[in-house]
């Protein structure tokens, strides 16, 4: 544990925003799972319902700084494509 004030108030910031970024992390990962399942599952209309959550919560992520930019454009466009395919069949 650190002795210095200032480096504990560090270490209770860094862990509140550690916090804030796993709920961001894990909401963008729900959402693209949830895609991927309807898309698996075959259905058009929910998957698409699905991929504006998922685009929505990605960005949300990228602009939080907890993914970078193109990290974000290949996982919006590996979901995008897979919609696509699914809806073109």
């Amino acid at each position: 544990m650190a002795n210095i004030k200032s480096a504990k108030k560090r270490i209770i910031t860094s862990r509140k925003q550690a916090t804030l970024n796993n709920d961001v992390k894990s909401s963008m990962k729900t959402s693209i799972k949830n895609t991927l399942k309807s898309i698996n599952d075959g259905k058009v209309e929910d998957a698409n319902e699905k991929l504006k959550v998922a685009i929505k919560r990605i960005d949300k992520a990228q602009a939080k700084g907890v993914i970078k930019k193109n990290t974000a454009s290949r996982y919006k466009s590996n979901l995008t494509k897979k919609c696509n395919q699914l809806s073109s069949k």
